[in-house]
């Protein structure tokens, strides 16, 4: 595996150990404030970069255009503002970071449904 499905995968196994971290920290402290951080980061950052990493891997044509390299930095820079954010929002520090990294992750999931449209028959 190589490529943007490569780099898809490989991001969602960070994302998941760092999610699974956070829940342990949780646990063991007993302070869910940050729950919301932990279920974005494991939704978001592992689930979703699997299936996209998943669908390039079974679209190799698709995964070599410039719109899949594009969908990953979208993509990762979204989730990098969204958890952080959420955390600063829970924290009460402010909501702007987690509105920024929502509509940058809400574009690089409007940008792999235009993907999958567009390469529909390749």
């Amino acid at each position: 595996m190589r490529g943007v499905s490569f780099w898809f995968f490989f991001s969602a196994i960070c994302y998941l150990i760092v999610g699974i971290a956070l829940g342990g920290y949780m646990a063991g402290s007993k302070d869910f404030v940050l729950a919301p951080v932990h279920g974005h980061l494991n939704l978001v950052g592992w689930v979703s970069f699997a299936l996209f990493g998943l669908y390039y891997r079974v679209e190799p044509l698709v995964a070599n255009s410039p719109l899949a390299i594009t969908h990953f930095v979208v993509a990762s820079f979204g989730l990098w503002l969204l958890v952080p954010g959420i955390a600063m929002f829970e924290l009460g520090i402010t909501e702007s970071v987690a509105a920024l990294g929502g509509v940058i992750t809400l574009v690089a999931i409007f940008l792999f449904a235009f993907i999958v449209v567009k390469y529909r028959a390749v």
